[in-house]
């Protein structure tokens, strides 16, 4: 819940001047969504897709005051549709279940769903990570099927690396995407092997080359450095020399 027009031209000239020369690498970037429409205008010229921050768990338009459809996400330009994001979950309660039903209209409605998975830090001192974030892939996989995550990109949030000072280290991240990996693989090892997995962990300019070198680790979902042109363009090129190797 960041932004004005006048903070959105700013962070977006920037970032469009010095966009296509990571030509290697997929951007795209999730306004709240009264902002989306000048942001969809301010990148006409630009390959930077736009993206929802959240979306109802409902189909159909209605009476449900405040709610957004994907319907009009898709409407206003967007590809991508963040569902689960870990506030969602933990300030307001949304559910496996209304986290699977956005994925599942999402796809619906041609948007590429965001999932993001993760663990609070009770959780991870419980050493229940696994349990956690399976069964929060679960509830996706039993709604969707295994095929639909060629159309969904996966991201990893450690709820306790979030804006606390904590860090998961490179190797702790990588172990979760491993495991992630693991379960759609358990069912489909194609699908597995081209799942696109994020981590979304705190990611900033000095650790992002780390994280993004290990294996199971295929990119960021970027918090508080995407406020900062520069930040989020140095995150952007380590993503691209990672590719690059």
């Amino acid at each position: 819940m960041h932004g004005s027009k006048a903070m959105i031209q700013t962070l977006l000239t920037e970032l469009v001047e010095r966009a296509e020369r990571l030509d290697t690498v997929d951007m795209a970037v999730c306004p709240p969504s009264v902002y989306i429409d000048y942001v969809k205008q301010t990148l006409a010229n630009c390959s930077v897709a736009v993206g929802g921050q959240n979306m109802a768990d409902v189909a159909e338009q209605g009476a449900f005051t405040g709610e957004i459809t994907g319907l009009m996400l898709k409407d206003v330009g967007c590809d991508y549709v963040i569902v689960g994001h870990s506030e969602r979950r933990t300030l307001y309660a949304e559910t496996d279940e209304q986290v699977a039903n956005k994925v599942s209209i999402a796809l619906a409605e041609g948007l590429t769903p965001i999932l993001c998975v993760g663990e609070t830090l009770q959780e991870r001192e419980s050493n229940v990570t696994e349990q956690v974030v399976s069964a929060q892939m679960q509830a996706v996989l039993d709604k969707v099927g295994v095929e639909s995550f060629t159309n969904i990109v996966v991201a990893y949030e450690p709820v306790w690396a979030i804006g606390t000072g904590m860090t998961a280290s490179p190797q702790q991240a990588q172990d979760v995407h491993a495991f992630i990996r693991g379960l759609v693989a358990n069912q489909n090892d194609s699908v597995a092997k081209n799942l696109i997995i994020q981590y979304g962990g705190s990611v900033k300019p000095d650790n992002a080359k780390e994280l993004f070198s290990q294996t199971d680790i295929d990119g960021g979902l970027i918090g508080g450095a995407s406020l900062n042109a520069a930040d989020f363009l140095a995150i952007c090129e380590a993503a691209g020399d990672a590719c690059s190797k």
